[in-house]
Formats: structure tokens, C-alpha cells, sequence
């Protein structure tokens, strides 16, 4: 069930382990996705994919200084090229490998186990049946039952693609993260803090776009899209032509899901989010081949194993034991940043960007093996400031 990059990553691998699929989604796949999709061009690359990058970037940057004097406004380089799907291209090839599957526009309402099998029974009154079922229809997904630990932290971003009047960001640049708060009131550097994540896309247009961290409540849209303006008046730039206007909101800390259902989920149902980045598509990309091996090779056995069966089977390739155990680290990571005003924030982020590329990439990208994760974290640990390593401890709002 879905018809986003989580759905069409899992249907083509499905489809290329011969089994016979049929996906329901409210709108056909070929309905343009929304949402920009970045990636650092290694992870790609390391997939054979390269050739899906939109826009790659070589200038890589990220700014944590105050905004303030030589120091304050210096850049740290991340040598390390990062790059934009091309979304047309990603749909267009993920689609040609789904072949002449049957696509049905349908709304679920309700999935029932019956017998060997799952139904799911549709608003439209149709009814389909199936040895195994997946949700990829996205993180407010109603099926997929969950523990309740609390409030969900979420992530939001207000953006724009635009013409300015002269460049927010340096021509042939990318910057992950702008911390720089200079362009806020005192008032202001006590909320909540928001970064600018931004790139040349050439031609005189750039992308802009004012993100948070996960906070519960998120902040608004309004509260970004104020923050965006100020950022860019204090800079002195004007936006000159709205050609496209961008919001994101999801879930950084959604717990992991009840793995003993006999429904299989995928991508944000499955909270594939990056607790730490809030990166998926590489993730989809690394895993959609092997669930869909596993799920073949289960269906394969004698005497055939019902649906409840066949998706413990999925749900324990999906989340292995070490996979469980990096993201309770990175959920712990992340319940410790949420607690970290703007000044420590920026303190956080110049000392992660200190680890050597392949360790914070490798975290970032949630490649690390257990062993090394562990490590990784231990290493920002030993360089941190003791008061970074009081808030990671234990919080900042318990000292």
C-alpha cells in the first residue's frame, strides 16, 4: 500500500524476485512526489545510482560560529560532495522495474487476517487478498500498531526554490547547516532553535529552506517561514520570483513498531526515518533488497507459512536485533539534543564535524556497524567539552 519512493522501492524489488504484486495506493505512482530528496553522492554512489543525482555539489559547508566577527562568520568545510535526486528520474526508473504490475487507486479502511491470508477491505467496496501485506503508505499510517511512549518529536522545514536578488548562499554551494542565530533577537535565540539548509541550483535560482530540530510540538510553519525572512532581510536579500514553496513535516522519534503484527511495513510506517538526520531514501535503497529476498525465500517454503508467519519474517529482516539497538542509540542522541538551547547546539555540531569523514558520515547515513557506532559516539564524547558532555549525559535541563 502507497505509491512513494517507500512503495515503489519495495514493489520493484518484489517484482525482481518474481513474485506477483499488486499495490493500492490513493493516487496513481506516477503523481510527481512533493518533497526534495538529498543524499551525500558517496552513499549513492556506493549503490551503482550515481547517475540519479540531480544536482551535486563539491562547495560543502556548514556554519556554527555566532555570526559575529572573522570567527563567528568562518565556515567548516566538510569535503565531501552531496548531492539532489533527480525525482523525476528516481520515479521514472523505480517504475520501469515495477513492469506492467497491477497499480489499484484505492483508500483502505480496514485489514483483517482471514485464514492463510490478509484481506483489505476498501472504501470503493473492493476487496483484495494477499499471502503477505505492506504498508508504505507513509508514518500517519492508521494499520501499523505501535507502543505509546509519549508526545512524537517531529522535524519541520519551511522552504523555497526562488530568483533573490542577489544569492543567499555562496554561487556553486550547498550548506547542510547555517546556525548562525546573528539575524535574531534575544527574545527570539530562547525559542526553540532553526537552521538554514541551502544550495545554488544554478541559473540564478536557489534553494532555501529553514529547518528544525525534532521538537514536540514541532515548530509552525509560520514561526519558519518568519525566521526564513528575517535570515534572509539581515543578509540583505530579497526574494524576487517564488517558483516553488516547500513544507516538510515527520516524525524523528516515532517508536519502532509492534514486530509480532501480522501486517509488514516499509519506509516511515516502518519508522525507517533517521532518528539523527532525518534522512530515508539511501535507507530504502540499502534495504528494499533484502526484505524482498527474505520475504521470496519465505514464500518459497513447504508447507506455506500464513500472513502472520511471512511478516514476522519481513519485520526481522527489516529490524534485526543490531539494527533495534543503533536506533535506540540514535533515539538517545537525539532525546539529548532536544534539550540543548542554540548556543550548545552550535557547540554540538562544531565537534561532531571534528570526527574524521567516515565516522560521521557513516552515523549520519546509518552505515556503522554496532561495534563502530558505539566507538563513534564514544570518540565525540572523549573530544567534547565537558559541558557537552554534562548535556549528553544527562540533558541540559538537568544542570
Amino acid at each position: 500500500m502507497g505509491a512513494g519512493p517507500a512503495a515503489l522501492c519495495i514493489v520493484a524489488e518484489l517484482v525482481e524476485q518474481g513474485l506477483s504484486v499488486t499495490a493500492l495506493a490513493s493516487h496513481t505512482p506516477d503523481q510527481p512526489w512533493p518533497n526534495t530528496y538529498g543524499i551525500w553522492a558517496e552513499e549513492l554512489e556506493s549503490l551503482g545510482m550515481a547517475s540519479l543525482l540531480g544536482q551535486r555539489w563539491i562547495n560543502t559547508v556548514s556554519y556554527f560560529g555566532d555570526g559575529v566577527g572573522e570567527q563567528g562568520l568562518a565556515p567548516t568545510q566538510h569535503h565531501f560532495d552531496y548531492g539532489l535526486f533527480d525525482q523525476e528520474a528516481l520515479q521514472r526508473a523505480l517504475l520501469h522495474r515495477c513492469g506492467e504490475m497491477s497499480w489499484s487507486v484505492e483508500t483502505a479502511v480496514q485489514i483483517n487476517v482471514v485464514g492463510a491470508d490478509t484481506e483489505v477491505f476498501c472504501r470503493s467496496g473492493n476487496t483484495y487478498r494477499a499471502r503477505v501485506v505492506i504498508d508504505a503508505s507513509g508514518h500517519r499510517s492508521r494499520f501499523i500498531q505501535r507502543p505509546d511512549h509519549g508526545p512524537v518529536a517531529e522535524q519541520a522545514a519551511y522552504g523555497l526554490v526562488a530568483r533573490f536578488s542577489s544569492p543567499p548562499v555562496a554561487l556553486g554551494q550547498f550548506v547542510l547547516m547555517d546556525f548562525r542565530p546573528d539575524h535574531l533577537s534575544e527574545n527570539q535565540r530562547e525559542q526553540p532553535p532553526s537552521f538554514l539548509y541551502a544550495m545554488d541550483l544554478g541559473e540564478g535560482i536557489f534553494f532555501v529552506e529553514e529547518t528544525s530540530l525534532a521538537y514536540s510540538p514541532p515548530l509552525s510553519w509560520d514561526e519558519l517561514r518568519e525566521r526564513l525572512q528575517l535570515r534572509l532581510s539581515h543578509r540583505g536579500v530579497e526574494v524576487k520570483e517564488v517558483i516553488h514553496e516547500e513544507r516538510c513535516l515527520f516524525p524523528m522519534n516515532l517508536p519502532l513498531p509492534d514486530r509480532s503484527q501480522p501486517l509488514l511495513a516499509f519506509g516511515g510506517a516502518a519508522s525507517m526515518v533517521h532518528p539523527a538526520s532525518g534522512y530515508m531514501v539511501g535507507a530504502l535503497l540499502r534495504r528494499a533488497p533484502t526484505l524482498a529476498k527474505k520475504l521470496a525465500m519465505a514464500m518459497a517454503v513447504e508447507p506455506p507459512l500464513d500472513s502472520s508467519a511471512l511478516a514476522r519474517k519481513g519485520w526481522q529482516e527489516l529490524w534485526s536485533s543490531e539494527l533495534v539497538q543503533r536506533h535506540r542509540l540514535y533515539q538517545f542522541g537525539l532525546r539529548r539534543l532536544m534539550t540543548f538551547d542554540e548556543a550548545r547546539l552550535r557547540s554540538f555540531f562544531a565537534t561532531f564535524f571534528q570526527l574524521p569523514r567516515e565516522d560521521w558520515s557513516g552515523f549520519l547515513a546509518n552505515t556503522l556497524p554496532l561495534h563502530r557506532l558505539l566507538m563513534v559516539m564514544l570518540r565525540l564524547f572523549w573530544i567534547s567539552s565537558w559541558e557537552l558532555r554534562l548535556g549528553l549525559m544527562f540533558g541540559a535541563s538537568s544542570y
